[in-house]
């Protein structure tokens, strides 16, 4: 991967790009007039572009990018603000002051929407294995403005960390988190799901092992929550407790600790 700017930017955009550059350990491209595709063929590899208003990366041959948005937990947070249900909140039984490890931070969604449930006296923690997605993710919680005080709020509170779920958990006590989440790239694609397509480049593809699950399990206090395509064989394969939902496309899996 490669950072450069946007085709019209400036000093300061300039000398973000080149922060950004030496935080992951990258090489800065000045723009010069060239188009992301030229950079790219040039550079053969991906791009992250720093703009006048969002970072985004660009997966070498693609020309839809990655950027971070709060995608379904705008209108989910409306819906819990109105006292109405929301799956993951049931699945994970977070309440205020509880705390979540998610294990496959993504776009955050999910993470942003437990974050709300849990309030201020509780912890949603997030991992992130790409460290270019992590960095963006992180930079889009703290300064996306969504006109909502209190999911600026619960977005300002997810943590990210830039690592892998497996050694991550290895490194935690005995019950250190109420809730271990997972929600994996699904083994069957949703074509209806947008936000995911650009992801899906960058994304960190970790399988769900027996060593992961046991480790999940160790470090929760209460259960371990896999969100999945209805038809996944994980389920199974885990013994997960399927909370089933009628007309959705994924289900979501409990193992509860004993």
């Amino acid at each position: 991967m490669f950072i450069t700017t946007s085709g019209r930017t400036n000093e300061s955009k300039i000398a973000e790009a080149k922060q950004i550059a030496g935080k992951l350990n990258v090489k800065y491209v000045a723009r010069n007039k060239s188009s992301v595709t030229e950079l790219q063929e040039r550079e053969e590899t991906d791009c992250f572009v720093v703009g006048k208003n969002r970072l985004e990366i660009y997966a070498k041959g693609k020309t839809q990018p990655f950027f971070f948005h709060p995608s379904s937990a705008m209108f989910r947070m409306k819906r819990l603000k109105r006292d109405e249900h929301d799956p993951l909140i049931e699945a994970t039984n977070l309440g205020l002051g509880k705390t979540l490890l998610d294990c496959t931070l993504g776009l955050a969604s999910d993470s942003i929407i437990a974050s709300f449930a849990v309030g201020h006296t509780g912890k949603v923690t997030g991992l992130e294995g790409n460290p270019a997605v992590a960095y963006i993710v992180t930079d889009g919680l703290h300064k996306w403005d969504t006109g909502d005080r209190e999911m600026n709020e619960a977005m300002n509170r997810v943590e990210v960390i830039n690592t892998h779920s497996l050694p991550y958990l290895q490194e935690q006590p005995d019950n250190s988190y109420d809730c271990i989440y997972f929600d994996p790239m699904f083994e069957t694609d949703i074509p209806e799901s947008e936000g995911i397509g650009a992801l899906r480049g960058f994304a960190v593809y970790e399988g769900l092992t027996e060593a992961l699950v046991q480790e999940a399990l160790r470090v929760t206090r209460d259960r371990v929550v896999l969100k999945d395509h209805f038809r996944s064989s994980r389920f199974d394969q885990f013994s997960f407790e399927v909370y089933k939902r009628k007309t959705a496309k994924f289900h979501y899996g409990i193992l509860k600790k004993k």
